[in-house]
């Protein structure tokens, strides 16, 4: 016979288990319906990964890697619009490559300690932006006969080529680092370059976020620092709310899906002030 304790130790780790299971597959859905309508899902399952007690740096790469292929199908959606812009994208696959690169690194080295401190910030950052996305829109929009062309199909010249490239290597860097609200600075970027049709600069937004993304898990994956088990629940769970988003999309304004996460990053920021103090 087992020992009580042995039996109730196995009973508790077996609740455990099964409640990361239902929580981080839960996250995983939650986060695809929400980038499919809105766009900021990580700021849902990645602190999901961190109240599990996964280490922060784990957690991110994990995060990163689970909502990869939602990013890949998005971007192929997107290959009509990319197809009048293909100019620009290639003007901005090398940032993005190298800036990737970069950001995944210096994450990886970055002890996970300091990486905690950073984190609400980082949190909070992100939920600012998505707070302040229509603002920025307006903000930033300009006429696509600007400096892209009447066709929005040519890179701006000289000057704007390499604000433009440089902007884009830093919002790389922080996409390998931690990558929430990314798209939303890429947006504001484009419309200032002069970028002036919305589902170019949505199309081109994808794709490069795509790479970011994909050129940062590689890196994870050969450092090892992705979790297995819990990246394949987070993916399937956001395959399935990425579906899901499409039909509760038709019924709710994408505003009041970004009020609601707003209202989530802000709770999450307060959440890992406490737990980092």
């Amino acid at each position: 016979m087992s020992p009580p304790g042995g039996v109730s130790g196995m009973v508790s780790g077996a609740v455990a288990g099964n409640f990361d299971f239902v929580a981080i597959f839960a996250a995983g859905i939650a986060a695809g319906m929400v980038n499919s309508i809105a766009g900021g899902g990580t700021l849902l399952s990645f602190p999901v990964l961190l109240w599990l007690g996964r280490d922060p740096i784990v957690a991110n790469a994990t995060n990163a890697i689970s909502l990869f292929p939602g990013s890949l199908a998005s971007a192929f959606g997107f290959r009509r619009e990319i197809a009048g812009v293909r100019p620009l994208l290639m003007l901005l696959l090398p940032p993005s490559v190298i800036g990737g690169i970069l950001g995944a690194g210096l994450l990886l080295v970055t002890p996970s300690r300091v990486f905690s401190t950073l984190i609400p910030y980082l949190i909070l950052m992100a939920t600012a932006l998505i707070a302040l996305k229509h603002p920025l829109e307006r903000v930033f929009r300009r006429p696509s006969a600007s400096a892209m062309g009447d066709a929005g199909a040519t890179p701006p010249r000289t000057h704007g080529n390499t604000v433009l490239v440089v902007g884009q290597l830093l919002v790389a860097i922080y996409g390998g680092y931690f990558g929430a609200a990314m798209g939303i600075m890429m947006l504001a970027a484009y419309g200032l370059a002069g970028l002036g049709d919305i589902h170019q600069r949505n199309g081109l937004k994808t794709v490069s976020a795509t790479v970011i993304n994909g050129i940062a898990g590689v890196v994870f994956v050969v450092s090892g620092a992705v979790a297995w088990k819990d990246a394949a629940l987070l993916s399937a769970g956001a395959v399935i709310g990425g579906y899901a988003g499409a039909a509760v999309g038709r019924r709710m304004k994408p505003r009041a899906i970004e009020i609601l996460v707003v209202l989530i990053g802000l709770g999450a920021t307060v959440l890992q002030l406490v737990r980092s103090h």
